[in-house]
């Protein structure tokens, strides 16, 4: 196991943050939130770099160029992970870093960054990309006398 991996490792667990050794090289990190619960994140360590890949919402349902648009305005402001869509059009946070700047103080800025950018995007992303799929299941929950509070943040939604 290489000394970077261990660096991360070392850094996870000081920082309480739950992970798991995929491979010899990748670590699957989970980040805590309050609006998004949890972030997956994959951490791939090579000899040259440390690849950062994020999970921040699937493909969105509607106002798709909207949700880019918010996403690249956002990204000139990011520190180190840029907002990015894969192949399916799931949002993602990806960033790269040079394998000699991996230490405890850079994977702390790294986690930080993560919470912060998923975290403070998470209910604006999906109130622009699922409103009416928010609406629809507020609608359900309200017919059924299901309870709502995971909707709350919406509320402003509901006319």
């Amino acid at each position: 196991m290489s000394n970077h991996l261990e660096i991360l490792r070392e850094s996870l667990t000081d920082a309480n943050i739950q992970h798991e050794l995929l491979d010899d090289s990748t670590l699957l990190v989970t980040v805590p939130g309050e609006k998004k619960l949890y972030t997956n994140v994959i951490f791939k360590v090579s000899e040259k770099t440390l690849s950062i890949n994020a999970f921040v919402i699937r493909k969105p349902d509607q106002n798709v160029e909207k949700v880019h648009d918010w996403l690249l305005r956002h990204n000139a402001a990011n520190y180190l992970l840029s907002y990015a869509i894969n192949e399916l059009g799931d949002v993602y946070l990806v960033g790269r870093l040079p394998i000699a700047l991996v230490s405890k103080e850079e994977v702390d800025r790294i986690l930080g960054a993560i919470h912060e950018y998923c975290d403070a995007s998470f209910n604006i992303l999906l109130e622009l990309g699922f409103v009416d799929a928010i609406r629809r299941e507020w609608a359900w929950r309200l017919s059924r006398g299901e309870s709502v509070a995971n909707l709350e943040a919406f509320k402003h939604l509901q006319s």
